[in-house]
């Protein structure tokens, strides 16, 4: 790339709204300056960061090669820059291909798509009792997976889902945090102090799947999973912000409850995703999308999203959530839950990945690594 890009708007820093002007050169940005000229101009945000999405498009994630492809290019159109391809419970050789497959894909994985991080495992550790729309004829205890077995799941792991209170869960999360992967708390029916066990072995970075969804919750006599989850300052929570998932009254209470570098926006997103009303198979489970809920067709639980990180993002912010705290949620955030020191914020030095916004949020375009890709 020759010479340096310079983009005008109004920025979603961490902290403010302001209007400047971001200089950029290769893939990153070089200067962040005021500019007053800009406070007409379109939001620019940092590239949003989906640490657990199963697929966009009818792309799937254990369809190999070009179903991931299509899934990153999918979301770089909704203003994800990065990305963790997330596996649900499935049998252990399902598992170590997707594992392989991600592996094998990542360094060829295209540059007008999101960029991979790794990958996230939503199971197979998670309790029968909380499993929602996970296969229990797939769930393992921890305490029964073997070094064989567990071996070549491990390069390229960047999250895993673990119910701490399943035989073998704790001393799984302690070997994993020393391997470097984050436990996400989740599917799971702890106690409270179960829970609090469970964020303990897992150290400083640690998160929750999807709070509220698939665990025990705020019970007066017999708190659970969420109240750990809300009031552990330290910890880490995912939330979906499609309305289905969580209710939009309790966002307020999250908000308020999780400290603002602490609550990471999620899409859940599942390859049905984008493709209207529908049923289809998901691991081996029929399931229905209808009017943007994705459930069960037997029992009727939700089986995951159908939306994307844009309109969480726009959803939080339509329900009084200022756009800094709803932006943080989607970028700063999951690159800090990662360890990923080079993105998820604007300032010079950090990969150029940036979302230009319309006034009511949607998406207009996208730059990955300092190139702008139009928003499908």
């Amino acid at each position: 790339m020759g010479g340096s890009i310079v983009v005008q708007g109004r920025l979603v820093l961490t902290d403010r709204v302001t209007p400047g002007r971001i200089v950029v050169d290769g893939d990153r940005i070089v200067a962040v300056e005021p500019d007053a000229s800009a406070a007409d101009g379109p939001f620019l945000a940092p590239g949003f960061i989906d640490v657990h999405t199963h697929g966009w498009g009818g792309h799937d994630i254990f369809g190999g090669p070009r179903a991931l492809d299509g899934m990153a290019r999918g979301l770089l159109a909704h203003g994800v820059t990065s990305f963790l391809p997330t596996a649900y419970t499935k049998p252990q050789a399902d598992l170590v291909m997707f594992a392989t497959s991600c592996r094998a894909w990542m360094p060829a994985a295209p540059a007008n798509g999101a960029e991979p991080l790794g990958f996230n495992l939503e199971g197979p550790w998670v309790a029968p009792a909380r499993k929602g729309a996970h296969n229990p004829a797939n769930l393992r205890n921890p305490g029964d997976m073997t070094q064989d077995e567990l071996a070549p799941l491990l390069e390229g792991l960047r999250i895993t889902t673990i119910a701490p209170e399943l035989p073998g869960a704790l001393e799984l999360i302690a070997r994993l945090r020393d391997l470097g992967v984050v436990t996400s708390i989740g599917h799971s029916n702890a106690t409270l102090d179960e829970a609090r066990a469970g964020y303990a072995a897992a150290g400083e970075r640690v998160t929750t799947t999807h709070l509220f969804n698939a665990m025990s919750g705020v019970d007066h006599h017999a708190p659970g999973l969420a109240v750990a989850a809300l009031t552990d300052d330290s910890a880490y929570t995912e939330l979906i912000a499609d309305g289905n998932h969580v209710h939009p009254a309790l966002w307020p209470i999250i908000v308020r409850s999780k400290p603002a570098d602490r609550l990471v926006l999620v899409s859940d997103a599942l390859y049905l995703a984008g493709l209207g009303d529908l049923r289809a198979d998901m691991g081996g489970l029929e399931v229905e999308v209808k009017d943007g809920r994705c459930t069960l067709v037997v029992g009727g639980s939700l089986a995951g999203a159908v939306v994307a990180l844009d309109t969480g993002v726009r959803n939080l912010v339509r329900s009084g959530v200022p756009i800094t705290r709803a932006v943080q949620a989607a970028s700063a955030n999951p690159a800090a839950l990662l360890g990923a020191t080079d993105r998820g914020a604007i300032a010079a030095g950090l990969r150029a990945d940036l979302v230009e916004l319309s006034e009511d949020l949607v998406v207009r375009r996208v730059m990955r690594s300092g190139a702008w890709l139009a928003a499908a």
